[in-house]
């Protein structure tokens, strides 16, 4: 969860990010706020959070140079600045500083939400694809890890298939229930679970063709619904397919 901080000398705006944002949506949290940059640097000192919500004209000091201090002390911290039209060439000393992006006010919570989501997505990278250490289980030495490798390899060579563990199970000469089991107790995971997790994670590769559609991915990988394939996507990865194949391009 990314930790924000809010740095604006008007009550009502300041208040109005705080309580008008569904942060949690986000996944972020507001960790401080404060009322001009002197305040600021003490709050984003205290709490090195990882976005900084500023406005740049502010009393005591202003946000240009709080972020100018903050950047000579090492701070790494994303910004996103306020500024209204008459100030915005006062704004532009805060983007040569390299702040991630600005909002003209008066601006929409809409605005606000995809200014922090643009700066999310550059600071959260997206889960590792297919062959990364996930998708490793943790196997111990002895009999019967070897049928859990074999049922991870007939995973891999399989997975776009109507797949399920009965199916494995018949494979290896073994019954659904035992499989099952054992698959559980040496890589912490459900049969099941582990196979979405590959289909998911094969579907993040294929996703970095631009010229695939939605659809025949979700087809690739094992998923005739797509509305369903979209939900289980989401629901790992924390974006849509469209979503994730748009950061890729």
């Amino acid at each position: 969860m990314l930790k924000v901080v809010i740095v604006e000398d008007e009550d009502l705006v300041r208040r109005g990010i705080v309580l008008a944002v569904d942060w949690n949506s986000m996944d972020c949290v507001v960790v401080g706020e404060a009322q001009n940059g002197e305040e600021g640097l003490e709050v984003i000192r205290r709490h090195s959070p990882d976005l900084v919500i500023t406005d740049v004209k502010m009393p005591r000091m202003d946000g240009v140079e709080m972020i100018r201090r903050l950047k000579e002390e090492g701070c790494q911290a994303a910004f996103v600045i306020l500024t209204a039209h008459s100030d915005f060439a006062f704004a532009h000393s805060a983007l040569r500083l390299g702040v991630s992006d600005y909002l003209l006010k008066p601006f929409q919570d809409r605005e606000l939400v995809e200014a922090v989501n643009t700066v999310r997505e550059k600071l959260l990278p997206p889960p590792p694809l297919p062959g990364g250490e996930l998708l490793r289980p943790n196997l111990e030495k002895g009999a019967k890890s070897k049928y859990v490798e074999e049922a991870i390899r007939y995973i891999t060579q399989h997975y776009p298939e109507d797949l399920t563990v009965g199916r494995v199970a018949q494979h290896l000469g073994l019954s659904e229930g035992y499989l099952s089991r054992v698959f559980k107790k040496e890589t912490d995971d459900t049969f099941m679970s582990y196979l979405t997790n590959y289909r998911i994670r094969a579907a993040m590769e294929l996703l970095r063709d631009p010229c695939l559609k939605i659809y025949e991915v979700a087809d690739q990988v094992g998923y005739t619904d797509n509305a369903y394939f979209s939900t289980l996507f989401k629901k790992t990865v924390g974006v849509t397919p469209s979503e994730y194949q748009d950061r890729c391009r």
